[in-house]
């Protein structure tokens, strides 16, 4: 069997915490540095009060979720911990959720999780526990490069890719972790799992928000903010009242469904305006953006990332949305921030959302990083295109 792990030393003698979530994908990432001989400890994070979302398909982490984990662990032989991590989880996922949807945007909470929990928090336990490198079952593949480094690259499998939740890992970080599904097909995974003889061989993937087990948002978000869906106008876009809201967190940029509004032509919502508490909405070609602004940007590509943007930037691929394919556009700092051309332009784009970094548009392109969207700017806005000079206007914000 080939070694999924690039470190040094034998495998028995080294020490691998895998994040283990009761899924397939983690679970199988268990048993396969298992049987490579590895010394592995499996860790569970309990995140969130699991009692309404214990049986329901398509949540992770939830109490059915620990059972299944633990009974991987028991059938693969490794030790196995439950960490509560409910608090933390709370302050640093679930609040800055429901914060991000009353300021009007439409958050990632996978990223978050990932940022402040998994690549974080678990990270440190895993040095604790005197490991080696920490393994997680996502879709994305780490490889060393020339200089010793370890660098971040799309999965194998286009569909299965979950780069664009993981653009805020950090070099460091990086060094530390591994995947060894990112070279494998989803159908891989699962015989594999049945060769194991592990029970979840064939349990569904999880979809949605782990810790909405409803599956409606904004009930969590008018739990932790009550009042957040205060009623307000529905306007066009030179402001004309056309209706009313019962509140923008039941709205994202580019919904159309849903707006009670009786119009000759389809409407979409174009942008939210929570200080106003209004929706503005508009045909589907204002929904155009040409120019993206960033905020908490992550470099993880060669060098720092003013150097790799000397003399006016360079060309990158970006992902506005994990289900989107990359898309040219131009990268480059202007004003003291980060700011992307879209070449193309794209529809919907929010802020809240993550941009993303890759250097090829196909294939298992190398991640360099992304940020999250601030602002956007409409295509009609007469916004530069690289390479062609026209009037800039003011990005919204």
């Amino acid at each position: 069997m080939q070694n999924s792990l690039d470190v040094e030393g034998r495998p028995e003698a080294t020490r691998v915490v895998v994040a283990m979530s009761g899924g397939v994908d983690s679970s199988v990432t268990a048993a396969l540095l298992k049987a490579e001989g590895y010394d592995v400890v499996g860790v569970t994070l309990q995140l969130y009060d699991h009692g309404e979302a214990m049986h329901r398909k398509g949540a992770c982490c939830a109490g059915r979720d620990i059972h299944d984990a633990r009974a991987v662990a028991d059938r693969i032989d490794i030790p196995h911990y439950v960490l509560d991590y409910e608090s933390r989880f709370k302050e640093a996922v679930i609040d800055r959720f429901a914060e991000s949807y009353v300021a009007g945007e439409t958050p990632v909470p996978c990223v978050d999780c990932n940022v402040a929990i998994k690549f974080h928090d678990l990270l440190a336990t895993a040095r604790e526990l005197g490991a080696k490198v920490l393994a997680t079952g996502h879709y994305v593949a780490s490889r060393r490069m020339p200089d010793g480094s370890h660098a971040l690259f799309r999965a194998r499998e286009a569909e299965r890719d979950q780069s664009y939740f993981l653009f805020a890992t950090t070099h460091a970080q990086l060094d530390l972790l591994r995947f060894p599904l990112g070279e494998r097909a989803k159908a891989e995974t699962r015989e594999l799992a049945r060769r194991f003889g592990l029970a979840v061989a064939d349990k569904h993937d999880s979809q949605d928000i782990c810790f909405v087990p409803s599956g409606r948002y904004t009930d969590v978000i008018e739990r932790l903010h009550p009042g957040a869906a205060n009623a307000g106008d529905i306007v066009d876009l030179s402001g004309n009242v056309l209706g009313r809201h019962e509140g923008i967190i039941h709205f994202t940029v580019g919904q159309r469904r849903g707006l009670g509004i009786a119009a000759g032509s389809p409407l979409y919502v174009v942008r939210l305006d929570a200080a106003n508490r209004r929706v503005v909405v508009g045909p589907r070609e204002a929904l155009r953006t040409r120019r993206i602004r960033l905020r908490d940007v992550n470099w993880i590509g060669d060098g720092s990332i003013d150097q790799a943007l000397a003399g006016g930037g360079r060309e990158v691929f970006v992902k506005v949305r994990s289900t989107r394919p990359p898309a040219p556009a131009w990268l480059r700092k202007a004003g003291g921030q980060y700011e992307v051309e879209l070449t193309d332009g794209e529809d919907g784009v929010s802020p809240g959302q993550a941009c993303v970094f890759y250097d090829a548009a196909e294939g298992q392109a190398r991640v360099l990083g992304g940020g999250f969207i601030k602002s956007a700017a409409a295509a009609m806005d007469n916004v530069p295109v690289h390479g062609r000079e026209r009037p800039v206007q003011a990005v919204r914000g």
